[in-house]
């Protein structure tokens, strides 16, 4: 009997040492003679630094709107041991805090420590508060734990559903009215009355296949879909997902390393051109159980429901639904109370388009803020639902990255975008009739800025960073953007970096033909002599779903990279067209139906520019590495460039984009046999016989998203056309490889290990030897 998924996290936590074969023994020789992961002096990072210790680590701050006067909650810990926390209320026009909710209040009946707080959230009354704690992972995030209810004013502290076992409700949330509590459990939806807590079942799973009130896998990765229910305004009813796996093939994970024989978990897992799950959504009434169903046209298995709000009122739905094929978004209101729906209007593009979160609400709910490419670039508009009229907001050749307030009376709308240079954003705003387009973030600001705008638009949590500074959070007021409050500095981290043996981060563009320039950094040697070159180490990405060039702090990777210039490398990176950049629509959607085609060809003519421009530079010492889309990339690199590359590391690819799942690859390829050539070319499994220089492939064994199977199938291939390479899979490590002891160090010493074996660091007499 096969185990099906049921939305636990897969694996434990706990993982039996690895084997370690010869020839890691004599990397890990080579790597203690060449000091790769012993501790240096402070100026100079060591893997032990980066991946034992919290040493780089930089301090976050969650906040949370408290009302609309711009009043807003955080969470408080002892720095120390993480312990006595408490939640507290900033005024911002006074910089005054009060505490709203002690530890003491945080205790349960019978325990010596307050529960550990990772979210939180108030009634409408502000009278009842809901912690969420002991939480596991599902997939990529922690949306599994365990909810707890405190009444401030009876101060009862209360776990909410009843028995079940640890660790199991999902995205729990209280009722408008405060009278209740909804939440998932085993793929049903429960309600809990706050008075007695009795606990009903509203809805049913006549089937393993029926998922209520949260997603299968394919709609969580690739719709942002985890959360699947929705409260009405009045409180009396609750809008919910429902998806039918029924007849969707499912792929196994097989955990071989905790139990005398193996554990193998199926999911349902529809891969490109293969069936989907059905998807519709329903209303419960609360007090009869009862669902009504939307009646939303088309075939449910061959569109995607993306998007679900109410609309101003608890009698109708905002529904937005894209095509199987993703070129269409259809927006649609639904009557809650009969089912019947009506289109608004349709956004169609002929790449593909996006489900937007952007969607605000003006005019007492008769009008809703839009986000389309349809002029060239991302910009805002104004959509009236009854007519379906479309009004631009903001115009230029800019793209908007996100909208994030609009005020009808004001007449403001508030955004963030980056025009004239796409590795930085900033904020503007923009009246709503379109006119004055003005810039709030000060002009001499560099770095990448972030805003959380207060309900009024008065006030803005503003968090800025660069790539080598840690983020700064602070209270601003608007539209001054005058500092009311600092709340997280990270000075201690700023200054740890800039005592570091190293050079500042160098951001620059490579014209790879006319007209067409690419972003670009580099991390380089602090003191590179002239008469010597130095080998080159590319990070790529290079899909439609991410970026590795912006001026920001993202230290998972670029700590790393400092790391290694410091050792006498010079590294890298750049963003090809087709990537999600802000540089208009053409730009990011000339990957269409060329996935793995644009990007390497503009990575090579990338680099190889700058080894004209650059004796510095190595010819014959030319890596190049990348993670999931940048672990294929760097296949389709090393493959279709072997006279470019000599060293490829490629972590958690997908060799065969046949393999991976329909909403991501159908959206960017559309399906293999409309696209048949893409999908040839594209593939770099199909150029493994051009393979030449060094080749290290990393994979773990529990991906659940670019599944070790692809992997295995490029080994077989290489095998075929005889060709030497070096493998490491990591067991039960899903898609980020982090899972269990040691495990991230590890994997960045063997990486590094394998750059200094088969790309010596440092300068070399150009022509000669090192």
């Amino acid at each position: 009997m096969r185990a099906k998924y049921d939305g636990r996290p897969l694996w434990p936590m706990e993982f039996k040492p690895i084997m370690t074969n010869r020839l890691f023994i004599a990397a890990a020789l080579l790597a203690i003679t060449s000091g790769g992961a012993v501790v240096a002096a402070d100026g100079r990072l060591t893997l032990e630094r980066l991946y034992s210790t919290d040493e780089f680590k930089a301090e976050t701050l969650r906040t949370e709107w408290f009302g609309d006067n711009g009043a807003f909650t955080t969470l408080a810990k002892n720095k120390e041991d993480g312990a006595d926390p408490r939640i507290v209320l900033h005024y911002p026009d006074s910089a005054e805090t009060e505490t709203l909710v002690s530890s003491e209040l945080l205790t349960p009946s019978g325990s010596s420590s307050p529960l550990d707080v990772e979210r939180y959230a108030f009634s409408e009354d502000r009278s009842l508060v809901l912690v969420y704690t002991n939480s596991k992972r599902v997939w990529r995030q922690n949306t599994r734990g365990d909810y707890w209810l405190l009444d401030r004013s009876s101060r009862q502290l209360t776990k909410l559903g009843g028995d079940v076992p640890p660790s199991s409700l999902m995205f729990a949330k209280i009722s408008p009215g405060g009278r209740r509590v909804a939440y998932v459990h085993e793929r049903n939806i429960y309600v809990e009355e706050v008075d007695d807590h009795s606990i009903r079942k509203l809805t049913e799973t006549p089937t393993e296949e029926i998922i209520n009130g949260t997603f299968d896998w394919v709609y969580e990765e690739e719709l942002g879909l985890r959360d699947g229910f929705r409260w009405s305004p009045d409180g009396g009813s609750i809008a919910y997902w429902q998806l039918d796996t029924t007849g969707v093939s499912e792929v196994p994970l097989v955990n071989n390393t905790d139990s005398l024989y193996p554990k193998v978990i199926w999911i349902p897992y529809p891969k490109v051109g293969q069936q989907n799950s059905a998807s519709r959504v329903g209303v419960a009434d609360v007090g009869t159980g009862e669902t009504r169903w939307m009646q939303v046209p088309g075939d449910s298995r061959n569109q995607y429901i993306a998007r679900m709000q109410w609309a101003g009122s608890s009698e109708r739905l905002l529904l937005q639904v894209l095509n199987r094929a993703q070129n269409e978004n259809h927006v649609i209101l639904a009557n809650a109370l009969s089912g019947a729906t009506r289109e608004v209007f349709v956004e169609k593009d002929d790449a593909w388009v996006d489900a937007h979160d952007e969607t605000l609400w003006l005019d007492e709910a008769k009008e809703i803020t839009w986000i389309s490419e349809r002029d060239g670039w991302r910009h805002a508009y104004r959509v009236l639902l009854e007519s379906g009229d479309v009004e631009r907001i903001t115009t230029g050749e800019f793209d908007v990255i996100r909208l994030l307030w609009v005020g009808q009376d004001e007449g403001w709308a508030y955004l963030q975008a980056s025009p004239g240079d796409a590795t930085r954003q900033y904020l503007y705003r923009v009246r709503l009739n379109g006119s004055r387009l003005e810039r709030l973030t000060p002009n001499d600001a560099q770095g990448w800025h972030e805003y959380e705008v207060a309900p009024n638009g008065e006030w803005a949590i503003h968090t800025v960073s660069t790539i080598d500074d840690p983020p700064r959070v602070e209270l601003i007021s608007l539209p001054d953007h005058r500092v009311v409050e600092t709340l997280v500095t990270n000075d201690e981290l700023r200054l740890k970096m800039r005592e570091l043996d190293s050079s500042p981060t160098q951001f620059f563009q490579v014209e790879i033909e006319e007209g067409v320039e690419l972003d670009a950094w580099s991390i380089e040697p602090r003191a590179m002599e002239s008469d010597k070159s130095y080998p080159l180490l590319v990070h790529v990405y290079g899909e439609p779903a991410g970026r590795t060039v912006a001026d920001r702090w993202s230290p998972r990777h670029h700590l790393w990279h400092v790391m290694l210039a410091q050792q006498g490398y010079v590294v890298m990176s750049f963003d090809n067209r087709g990537t999600k950049v802000p540089k208009g629509r053409a730009w990011r959607k000339t990957a269409f139906q060329k996935i793995g085609v644009v990007a390497p060809r503009e990575q090579a003519a990338a680099v190889r520019k700058i080894l004209l421009q650059r004796p510095d530079l190595d010819p014959e010492r030319v890596a190049v590495w990348g993670w999931s889309g940048g672990g294929s990339m760097s296949l389709n690199a090393i493959f279709k460039y072997p006279d470019l590359y000599q060293t490829a590391i490629a972590v958690a690819p997908v060799p065969n984009q046949r393999y991976y799942d329909s909403i991501y690859q159908e959206r960017y390829m559309g399906r293999p046999e409309e696209n048949p050539d893409g999908f040839l070319e594209g593939s770099p499994i199909n150029f493994a016989d051009q393979l030449q220089g060094n080749l290290l492939l990393i994979h773990g064994t529990g991906d659940d998203n670019c599944h070790y199977q692809t992997t295995e199938m490029l080994i077989n291939e290489l095998i075929h056309h005889n060709k030497p390479f070096t493998m490491m899979s990591y067991p039960n490590r899903t898609h980020a490889i982090r899972e269990g002891e040691n495990t991230t160090r590890h994997l960045r010493e063997l990486m590094t290990r394998y750059l200094q074996e088969h790309v010596p660091q440092g300068g070399r007499t150009r022509g000669g030897q090192q």
